[in-house]
């Protein structure tokens, strides 16, 4: 089964590409700006520090930030899911080439969320883990900065995370943010991803086997986990807030998520479709 058809989204992309005033924030690697398949962003693909464009090809960072952009943004045919390419992309890298996986330090991922809600995106993509448990001042910050997004209806997508651990980081039991679980093509999440009682609650699952996405070399690359399950999520949001555009933010957080009242570890896979008929009914 295509990963399109496991969560119902053909149907939503065929609705919309999305709209330029519906700016993702994506917190992960560089991103390869000259590839051709990122081509028709031309202004819709924003760097927001000096880091944001691939120094190496072959680093592991920016093979991660670019698969994740394709994943959003990429151009429809290209290979590569290419879920909103008519929105803007707001890129704000945080972690070097010198990392074997992709993780940050708390300070730094409170920092880009802080900078990307400042540069007005509606909805944050984290597809990353923390380098390690946080001191209590530095996860304060980060709560803080959730918090803050969160007032300002700023959307949040995190990874739930590749650790086979039942339980949830300061991350994924913030109330605000929607954890993201890893499915495979039979519906079930895979054995690699983190779950627990706040990501049951608040989260929603997504295709993370196999999937195909950009490489910084210009050809394609495939790959799998709960990072590679968050851009579905982000970008149905995306969409979502692009068809219907003065929609309360919490209204599409809760078309995505459905009903609050659960008490399993594990969340329900994501049904686009139905979420955007939910939002339809809401927004009534």
């Amino acid at each position: 089964m295509h990963e399109f058809d496991l969560v119902r989204l053909r149907r939503l992309m065929g609705l919309s590409s999305g709209r330029a005033d519906v700016a993702i924030g994506l917190i992960d690697g560089p991103v390869e700006f000259k590839h051709p398949e990122l081509a028709s962003l031309r202004n819709r693909l924003v760097a927001l520090d000096a880091g944001a464009s691939c120094a190496s090809d072959c680093s592991n960072a920016c093979q991660h930030g670019t698969f994740i952009a394709g994943m959003l943004c990429a151009s429809r045919g290209s290979g590569a899911p290419a879920l909103c390419p008519g929105c803007t992309l707001l890129v704000c890298p945080i972690f070097t080439g010198s990392n074997d996986r992709p993780g940050t330090t708390v300070r730094a991922l409170s920092s880009a969320i802080d900078r990307t809600v400042a540069a007005g995106a509606r909805v944050l993509n984290i597809s990353l883990e923390l380098a390690r448990s946080p001191d209590p001042a530095s996860e304060a910050m980060l709560v803080d900065s959730l918090d803050a997004a969160a007032r300002g209806g700023v959307l949040i997508v995190a990874a739930a995370g590749n650790g086979s651990q039942v339980g949830s980081s300061v991350i994924t039991k913030h109330p605000w943010v929607i954890p993201v679980v890893a499915f495979d093509h039979r519906r079930r999440p895979l054995a690699t991803s983190n779950l627990g009682h706040s990501i049951g609650k608040n989260g929603i699952g997504a295709p993370g086997h196999a999937i195909t996405s950009l490489a910084p070399d210009g050809k394609l690359a495939t790959a799998s986990g709960t990072s590679i399950s968050a851009p579905f999520v982000t970008g149905t949001i995306a969409l979502l807030l692009s068809l219907f555009p003065k929609v309360v933010p919490a209204n599409v957080r809760r078309a995505i998520a459905g009903s609050s009242r659960r008490s399993a570890i594990v969340p329900p896979l994501l049904d686009a479709f139905a979420a955007y008929r939910r939002l339809g009914a809401l927004s009534e």
